[in-house]
């Protein structure tokens, strides 16, 4: 059973100014990389520069820039946007079969699934649901989760970000199996991922013999047993969004207990560091997770039955995003800064997109921005 949000809290005028600001400044950031590197699609930046040679650990944000300009189409309805859109995400064509990753809901989701919720179009369905039909082939009977790219015996909370182009395949093509296989990942996901206190583990590790659950990992958190602010935020958003294809109470619980997490273990800005457990961090923020937590925080309030809690997230939702849009975070007035908002962090371990632009940070501001203005 499918659950339809409610429509959306109102959101105070001077946010939705500072919101449509922030979007007009993202409009000339995302403009700027088409022309000064014309077909690019990067991780992350250095030194606030998008172009540039460094690891990608794996190809999971190709997506992201296309989905921008979705978004910028959606807001501003000018052509530019739609014709350049449709070329980026025609760059995609063939990622459909790629089985080396566990992130064709991102690349596709945020591209191919944007632009046929736009037009209309039902030959787009084809790529978006062998998209989903490809993830389904990442299930693994005995454990039932979905792997991740990293090897047979492993599971990503990340993949919660993911499941939802399997959903949508399932429900398009009638396909049962595929639909269980999906809702089987979910279960098993809240089981060994999702801790009690709300807190996520970025990583679980599985006996391949048995499909028994052996331990909890994590190659971004601070350690295995740490809390990884990301991770977190893909739980939250990723269970609230299974919520609404199948109707199972479990799943809004799951989010819930992420989000009660979220608010009291972050400073009253709503920005938390890497991950929140870590001693001393080097760093405070990381705004992409603050972007993910905004539109999952702005997802829950209309998803929950409670006036009270709705109000709550919805505000929490809000005081993220007028965070974000500060000078903080928000590039503007950065010489040279080529992407829209500072203080992301990608693999920190490794060293790599910290303190900078994340294109996933970047695309998830713009929709929370678009929430922010009731366009989502």
């Amino acid at each position: 059973m499918q659950v339809r949000p409610r429509d959306p809290l109102p959101v105070p005028t001077d946010l939705k100014e500072r919101c449509s600001h922030a979007l007009a400044f993202a409009a000339t950031q995302v403009r700027n990389l088409t022309e000064r590197h014309p077909d690019l699609l990067p991780l992350y930046t250095r030194n606030g520069l998008w172009n540039h040679e460094g690891e990608a650990w794996t190809n999971w944000c190709e997506g992201f820039v296309a989905g921008q300009m979705w978004i910028l189409y959606r807001h501003t309805r000018d052509p530019f946007w739609k014709d350049t859109a449709i070329h980026y995400s025609n760059l995609l064509r063939g990622r459909e079969h790629d089985r080396d990753v566990h992130d064709l809901g991102f690349i596709f989701w945020s591209s191919w699934k944007r632009w046929h919720d736009e037009t209309g179009d039902d030959a787009l369905q084809d790529v978006i649901v062998q998209a989903g039909q490809t993830m389904g082939l990442r299930f693994k009977e005995k454990g039932q989760y979905l792997r991740s790219f990293v090897s047979d015996e492993s599971i990503f909370i990340d993949i919660m970000m993911n499941v939802g182009i399997i959903f949508h395949a399932a429900l398009a093509t009638g396909d049962e199996e595929l639909w269980n296989k999906v809702h089987a990942h979910c279960h098993t996901s809240r089981r060994y991922l999702v801790r009690g206190d709300g807190s996520t583990s970025h990583e679980g590790i599985f006996d391949l013999e048995t499909g028994a659950f052996l331990r909890q990992t994590t190659h971004h958190g601070w350690r295995d047993d740490s809390s990884w602010a990301r991770g977190l935020t893909w739980s939250m958003y990723g269970f609230g969004t299974v919520y609404t294809y199948t109707g199972d109470a479990r799943f809004l619980q799951t989010a819930e207990l992420n989000a009660q997490y979220y608010m009291e273990h972050t400073q009253h800005h709503g920005v938390p560091p890497n991950d929140w457990t870590e001693v001393n961090p080097a760093s405070p923020y990381e705004s992409s997770a603050a972007a993910i937590g905004a539109c999952g925080f702005f997802q829950l309030a209309r998803l929950v039955s409670d006036p009270v809690r709705a109000r709550a997230y919805h505000e929490y939702a809000c005081q993220i995003m007028e965070t974000l849009t500060g000078p903080e975070f928000l590039a503007e007035g950065i010489d040279g800064w080529e992407g829209i908002m500072r203080h992301g962090v990608y693999l920190r371990r490794k060293g790599l997109g910290v303190n900078e632009s994340v294109m996933w940070g970047d695309y998830f501001f713009l929709e929370a921005l678009s929430r922010a203005m009731e366009y989502e």
